[in-house]
């Protein structure tokens, strides 16, 4: 689990093809990797990787074939930017949203313009994704907990202030630019609790009609 602040800037070192999968190498950069060990998870870019390897400056992991199918990590490359978080512990400051590090599509940048010391993003979602994003509510782009400012059907925006542009890779981003999206998990449970109770008002319904029937054919009812 993660909470959408990110800890640093890595860098990607290598990239091995092994099959349909990858190995890569980070640089961490300012990352502190001394609670860090081998099964533990790092947030790529908003793609919880579990750690493989470590050295004195960074770490390894694997990226399996539907994760480079259903990400932007199959587009890095050597020296490509990253951001980082590593897995949040129950003792540490909750400063962003509940994020999981499971990626549920691409979105792609489509317009940036200056708002006074900030930086107004807008970006187009797959449609299967726009139920989930709200006004006010929160997203996760590349790793980076925001702050949703206007949608417009398939489309929404987001301000970023020069902090989060100087700490993460936002503020390397250019028209075009293709960035992993994770929608709000509260919005996920919301719908799936919403599927469940219409799934049982149908049960109840089609068993209601089912003993009925039953009992006319039996004779037990008119």
């Amino acid at each position: 689990m993660f909470t959408g602040i990110i800890q640093a800037v890595g860098t990607i070192e290598s990239l091995q093809q092994t099959a349909s999968d990858w190995k890569i190498k980070l640089l961490t950069g300012q990352m502190d990797l001394g609670d860090v060990r081998k099964g533990d998870s790092i947030a790529v870019s908003g793609c919880c990787l579990t750690v493989i390897g470590l050295t004195a400056k960074g770490f390894s992991a694997d990226i399996s074939a539907e994760t480079l199918r259903c990400t932007t990590l199959g587009s890095l490359r050597s020296g490509s930017l990253v951001n980082l978080e590593k897995a949040m512990r129950a003792s540490d400051r909750f400063g962003g949203h509940i994020v999981s590090g499971h990626v549920d599509g691409v979105g792609v940048l489509l317009t940036s313009c200056a708002e006074g010391g900030s930086q107004r993003l807008e970006f187009e979602v797959p449609q299967a994704l726009a139920r989930y994003i709200a006004p006010k509510g929160s997203i996760c782009i590349d790793g980076t907990s925001l702050t949703v400012n206007q949608v417009d059907n398939v489309r929404f925006t987001i301000n970023v202030i020069p902090h989060t542009q100087e700490q993460t890779i936002i503020g390397t981003y250019k028209i075009g630019q293709k960035v992993n999206l994770e929608v709000d998990v509260v919005a996920r449970y919301l719908e799936r609790l919403q599927g469940a109770d219409h799934d049982l008002d149908r049960n109840k319904a089609k068993n209601s009609s089912l003993d009925e029937a039953f009992l006319q054919q039996q004779g037990f009812s008119s």
